[in-house]
């Protein structure tokens, strides 16, 4: 029972410094990020594709879902017998 509700906090608090340390990023999950270059010989913009994981919302939102059914599963869950013998 407590065991599940640690784990819980756990998911959500490592997705929170996921999230964070990959830039926030407040829109959805991309997994190829476009870059502005310019060419130095014509000085013409040119965008050039990168493949990163920026995990957004959805990834943070789904995280949390996770947490939070661990820790409602935990509430349904019986606690373990007390087997102390009180002398």
């Amino acid at each position: 029972m407590k065991p599940l509700r640690l784990l819980a906090l756990l998911v959500a608090l490592c997705a929170i410094v996921v999230w964070l340390a990959a830039g926030a990023n407040r829109g959805w999950t991309k997994t190829i990020v476009e870059t502005r270059t310019q060419d130095p010989v014509t000085g013409i913009d040119g965008i050039t594709y990168e493949k990163r994981f920026v995990p957004g919302l959805d990834f943070l939102g789904a995280s949390m879902i996770g947490a939070a059914l661990l820790a409602g599963v935990s509430l349904f869950l019986p606690a373990p017998p007390n087997n102390k013998i009180n002398t």
